[in-house]
This record gives structure tokens, sequence and C-alpha cells, in this order.
């Protein structure tokens, strides 16, 4: 490649794009190389949330028990497709050992101020020229419709009163105060003021115009088939349309990274987590804030047109396909929390599937491979790539710029599980 950029950023997601923007505020030339459009793994059309609230790590106590209740059936909030799969099985293996009290305490507080830090980069984006991705900051509410919900729901606002973070505890009176246009079935829930949201797919648009404007190239529909290393650094990168060079690689692929890796003998524990999403255009209601379901692990986002209901997670390998059966039990759980939106017909909804890179402790995988000098990792999020799609891509900055990072990046090692 003539004019070799400084950087190759392998993927063009919320991540990636945001990798390239800092990086190119710091002077260096980027290209983005994405298998399929911008964006296409699990950054358009999720629920856009910014959840300083989040700061609970998957992996936690309780977690893998319940997992395992809910594994077989196809329903379920966490669907695992039975079959014999090593890396499968690994990962499974160092979940269980992740989701642990001790494991939880110490992720926790590195959670929140990546999350904060997150929520403040992406409110400062959102006032940037050629940025209008509906940013809203009118917080998240965690709603529960059993006992055993309210229990959770009233442990994690103690946890978030731990960290410094505001969590309200509501009863369904104060709800309806709250957002009185719904008739909620919920009993109650914790509202976590900090919290916002974006319309997705407008952010990935925006990210890619002023990233071309400003200099970057974006490459879609050309995926990276590998690296060709040469004295412990990667020499070029492999893809149908030809080999790339470049001064420094952020691997920035999502739930591919790990067979992006293969080709170079570089392992990295990872599981593609389905996502579903259900968007309802134009609807008669919706409510002012955005909701989570708890016991149903759905999630709710009203946007300026539209009403967006998404969730689940289904560890079916890179499967992308849409089961109408976990569809159904998504739509099932709305009148359990609220009574009265009335769903259009089937026909008009807007279905979608995106695949999100989960680690093993529920942590994102951040910084350098110990073999490859000029890789870097901005991988692993999970269903918080939005809320950390800033802050990771200035942490990718200050890695490649030789800076000493904002956060401390001990617990998100790439090469953390060998």
């Amino acid at each position: 490649m003539n004019n070799a950029p400084d950087v190759i950023i392998v993927g063009g997601g919320a991540i990636g794009l945001c990798a390239a923007y800092y990086l190119l505020k710091d002077g260096a030339s980027v290209v983005v190389i994405d298998k399929g459009e911008m964006g296409h793994g699990s950054s358009l059309h999720n629920a856009g949330y910014i959840c300083p609230s989040h700061f609970v790590p998957l992996a936690a106590p309780g977690v893998f028990a319940q997992a395992l209740k809910w594994m077989l059936s196809p329903s379920s909030p966490f669907y695992v497709k039975p079959r014999l799969d090593r890396e499968l099985i690994a990962w499974a293996w160092q979940f269980r050992k992740s989701s642990t009290e001790r494991a939880m305490r110490c992720a926790m507080p590195l959670l929140r101020d990546l999350l904060v830090d997150g929520s403040r980069l992406m409110e400062e984006l959102s006032r940037e020229p050629g940025m209008a991705f509906q940013y809203a900051r009118q917080g998240l509410c965690m709603l529960f419709a059993t006992e055993k919900g309210r229990s959770a729901v009233e442990h994690e606002a103690r946890l978030a009163d731990e960290l410094g973070m505001e969590a309200r505890l509501l009863d369904r009176r104060q709800l309806q105060t709250m957002d009185p246009g719904i008739e909620f079935g919920a009993m109650g829930g914790a509202f976590y003021p900090g919290d916002a949201h974006l319309l997705p797919a407008k952010l990935v648009q925006d990210l890619s115009s002023v990233l071309v404007r400003s200099g970057a190239t974006l490459i879609e529909n050309c995926p990276v088939e590998g690296f060709v290393l040469e004295g412990g650094r990667i020499a070029s990168v492999k893809t149908p349309k030809g080999w790339y060079e470049s001064r420094e690689v952020v691997l920035a692929g999502g739930a591919w990274s790990p067979g992006i890796l293969r080709d170079i003998g570089v392992r990295m524990l990872m599981q593609p987590g389905k996502g579903y999403s259900i968007t309802i255009p134009r609807p008669p209601r919706k409510p002012v804030h955005p909701y989570i379901f708890t016991e149903r692990r759905v999630v709710v986002t009203p946007f300026q047109d539209s009403l967006r209901f998404a969730g689940t997670m289904e560890m079916s390998g890179l499967d992308t396909s849409i089961h109408q059966l976990r569809i159904r039990a998504m739509l099932d759980a709305i009148p359990v929390y609220m009574k009265n939106i009335v769903l259009p017909p089937f026909s008009d909804f807007a279905l979608w599937a995106g695949l999100r890179p989960v680690s093993p402790d529920g942590l994102p995988y951040i910084g350098r491979f110990r073999q490859v000098s000029n890789l870097t990792a901005a991988t692993g999020h999970a269903m918080l790539g939005i809320s950390l799609a800033t802050v990771t891509g200035k942490l990718v900055a200050e890695i490649l710029g030789g800076r000493p990072p904002s956060h401390d990046l001990a617990l998100l090692n790439p090469q953390r599980f060998g």
C-alpha cells in the first residue's frame, strides 16, 4: 500500500470509529477496515445506552448458576446453543471462575470510572459539529415485577451508593408520576439519573462522515484475513483487496477478533453474544425515559420518532439469524411492566440481531499484546460498546501516542486468560 497510514484499525463499529476519531485528533493518519458496512457488527441497532449504572460486570455472583438454569431454554434471556466447542467450554470455565464477589468488587470501581468518563466524552462529542445522534440525558430506570426482582434491583442500588453513584428507589406511584403516560405493571424500580441514550446508527453515520472529512480512509466489505509478522511486529494486514501496511494496528473487530488473531497464533477468549432489537416506528405511545425490565432482561429506549426494545444473550456462534421464539419472549415481557404500550402489526416491526463480543469476566480487552509489539486490542465490550466507545478511543490514542493511560489497564490486559 502506497503512502501507508500511521494506524490501521480493524473493525468499523463504534469502538473502531471512536479510536479513529481520537487518533486523528492526535495528528495520526488512519485507515479503518471492516468486513461489512461500518457498524454492522453490534453497533447499528442496539439500545443506544450510555449507562454508568452498569458498573457491575457481566460475570457477577449468582450469574453463572442463573445462566445454567436458562441456557437450554430457547426463549430465556440467556441461551447457549448446545454444541461441543472447545473455545465455548474454555470461555464458560473462565466465566464461572470470574463470577465471584471478590472479582466483582475488584472490577466495579474500574468499570464505574470508565463508564463515567465515557459518558462525559460522549456528551462532549455530541456537541461537536456534524454530530446529531440524538444524545439525551434522561436517566435510566430498572423496573422489577417480582419480589426477587426487587431484591436484585435494591442490592444493585446499594452497590451504586457504595460507589458514590446516585440511584433513587421508586414505587409504582412514583413511577407513574415520573412517566404519567405509561400504565405501569411493574411494582417499582431504581432510577439512575446519570445515564443517557443516543441513536446508535446515527452515531456510526455521523462519526463516519466526520472521519472522512478529517482525512481518514474507511474501507468497507473488506474482511481482514490475518496478519503477516516480521520480527515480532505486524508487517502487513491481509485482505481480499490487497495487503495493507502501517506503523500500528488496532484490533477492534468485535466478535470476529479471535478469528483474526488465529493466523498469528494469538489466543483471545471471547464468545459472540447475540442480541436482538425490535424497533417500532412512530408508536402511538412511548415512555419518556429508557427502562430495563429486570427479570426479563429486556431494555426499552424511546427515540425521537421510534421505540426500541432490545435484549437477550444468545451464545450460538457467529450466527446473526433471527429466531422468532426469542422475539416473542421479548414482546411478551412488555405488558408485564407497561400495560398500555400498544404494538402495531408484526409486519411493521424492524427486527435486527447483532453479535456482541463477550469476554469471560465481562471486562473489555484494551492494551498491547506481549508478543506483537505494534498490535493494540480494543474489543470485548459485550453490552457496553456504545457506553465505552469514547473512553476506549481515548485510551487507544494514549497508548499509541506513548502517553500514560488515563485509566489503569491491568484488569483489561488482552492476554489475561493466557
